[in-house]
C-alpha cells in the first residue's frame, strides 16, 4: 500500500463512521499518516506513490481505530497549534479550538508592549491562551488559575521556559484573595447541562465544559467576583457560548462600563466583557 491508497482509505473510513466531509476527513488523515511515519504533512505529497513503512503502518492503522470512535486527533496525536504554538494536549484539557485566539487577540490589542502589565488566565486548561499572551506580552507577567491540578500539570509543561506566567490551582478566583489585575481572561465552562452538543464532546473533561442548568453559573461567578481583582481602567474579557452575548451583556452591565461583545471570523459572539471604571 502507497502513501495515497493509506489515506485514501482512512479518509474513506473516517467520512462514513464520523459523518464528517471529504476535506475535514483528509486534514486529519494526513496528520496522522504523517505523525505515524515521523514526518512533514509536505513530505506525503512528494512520496504520495511510495509504499508505506510497514513498520508504522500499524501504528497508523491504530490511530485510525481511534479516531473512528469519535476520540479528537489532538488527543491522538497528543498536541494542537494554537496561535502559531504547539501546545501538549491531554485528555485532562480541552482541546483547543481556533475560535478561541479571538480572546488572545482581544487581550494583546490591551496590553502595552512595554510597562507593567499583570494579566489573570482563569481556568487556564492547557494554557493555550495564557501562554500565548505571555510569549507575546514578555513585559507583562501573567497568572494562570485552573481548579483541575492535572490539567494545571499539562500548562505547566506548556509553559516550561517562559518567565512571565505562574501557575496557581485555584477554585476562580479563592487563592488571588488580595490580588488585582489590568485584564482578566477567561475560557470557562458555558454549556448547559444535558445539551445535545455533549454527546459529540465524550472524550473532553465535563468539568471544563458545563456549567449549570442554563450554562452560565462559572460566568456568573467570574463576573461577580472580576470588579474585586481589576484595577481601575482594567478589563474583563471571556468566551462563551454562540447564543449567550445577549444574556452575557446585561450580566456585565450590572457591574462594569463599556460592555461589548466581538464575533469570531464565522461572524459568531464569541466574546464578551467589560471595563472596570477608573476613579
Amino acid at each position: 500500500m502507497n502513501v495515497a491508497q493509506a489515506l485514501k482509505l482512512a479518509a474513506d473510513r473516517m467520512a462514513r463512521a464520523l459523518d464528517l466531509d471529504a476535506a475535514s476527513v483528509g486534514v486529519e488523515a494526513r496528520a496522522l499518516l504523517a505523525s505515524a511515519l515521523s514526518v512533514g504533512r509536505a513530505w506525503l505529497i512528494a512520496h504520495a506513490t511510495d509504499p508505506v513503512d510497514p513498520e508504522a503502518l500499524p501504528k497508523f492503522e491504530a490511530m485510525v481505530e481511534r479516531r473512528l470512535t469519535g476520540e479528537p486527533v489532538a488527543y491522538i496525536l497528543g498536541c494542537r497549534e494554537f496561535y502559531g504554538i504547539g501546545f501538549k494536549v491531554t485528555k485532562e484539557v480541552l482541546v483547543p479550538r481556533p475560535e478561541t485566539e479571538l480572546l488572545v487577540d482581544l487581550a494583546l490589542e490591551r496590553i502595552p508592549e512595554q510597562g507593567a502589565f499583570r494579566v489573570l488566565d482563569l481556568g487556564t486548561g492547557s494554557g493555550i491562551v495564557g501562554i500565548s499572551v505571555a510569549r507575546h506580552r514578555q513585559r507583562a507577567t501573567v497568572t494562570a488559575v485552573d481548579k483541575s491540578a492535572s490539567a494545571l500539570a499539562v500548562a505547566k509543561q506548556n509553559g516550561e521556559g517562559l518567565g512571565n506566567i505562574r501557575f496557581v490551582e485555584s477554585d476562580w478566583f479563592a487563592a488571588l484573595q488580595g490580588e488585582k489585575f489590568d485584564l482578566i481572561l477567561s475560557n470557562p465552562p458555558y454549556i448547559a447541562e444535558g445539551d445535545a452538543h455533549l454527546a459529540n464532546l465524550k472524550f473532553e473533561p465535563a468539568l471544563a465544559l458545563t456549567s449549570g442548568k442554563d450554562g452560565l453559573d462559572a460566568i456568573r461567578n467570574i463576573i461577580e467576583a472580576a470588579p474585586h481583582h481589576l484595577e481601575p481602567g482594567g478589563w474583563l474579557l471571556f468566551e462563551h457560548g454562540y447564543d449567550q452575548g445577549e444574556i452575557c451583556r446585561e450580566l456585565l452591565s450590572e457591574k462594569l462600563a463599556e460592555v461589548g461583545s466581538w464575533q469570531d471570523l464565522s461572524g459568531i459572539e464569541r466574546v464578551s466583557g467589560g471595563r472596570l471604571t477608573a476613579g
